[in-house]
């Protein structure tokens, strides 16, 4: 039976605040859960490997297909680990030499030719006469 505004508001003012059905998200993980509990808390095989798929992962990243050891690290990973190459090897994300993006790479390049003086043109001689305009330059010669 529904109650009017008036009755809504005692119970609020009670702290008493009215049920809520719970959202589709929240009544999928209850009726999972109880399904893994029918299971004897194991989940089945099939929901198994579609929350495995659900997650993306990274690019140039696999699941581990048997357990191994990080090259770089030398800590272990089971299977079903998240891995990616780790120089000729396969290791742990985290432990692979981060790539650099193209920004960084041509900054990295600027900034080797400005240290190698390359790019100064300071290095070449000026045809600009003192006290006079760009446009009046000494002829070449």
């Amino acid at each position: 039976m529904g109650q009017t505004p008036a009755q809504k508001a005692a119970q609020a003012a009670r702290g008493q605040q009215p049920k809520k059905r719970p959202g589709k998200a929240q009544r999928e993980a209850i009726k999972q859960a109880q399904t893994a509990k029918k299971a004897g808390g194991r989940m089945p095989a099939a929901k198994k490997t579609a929350a495995k798929k659900a997650v993306p992962l990274p690019r140039g990243s696999v699941r581990a297909a048997y357990p191994g050891t990080c090259p770089a690290c030398f800590k272990d990973y089971d299977k079903g680990t998240v891995i990616t190459k780790v120089g000729e090897t396969w290791g742990h994300p985290v432990c692979a030499p981060r790539q650099l993006s193209a920004a960084e790479r041509e900054f990295a390049r600027n900034k080797a030719r400005i240290e190698s003086g390359e790019a100064f043109r300071s290095r070449k001689p000026s045809d600009w006469r003192r006290g006079a305009s760009v446009s009046s330059t000494r002829p070449a010669g």
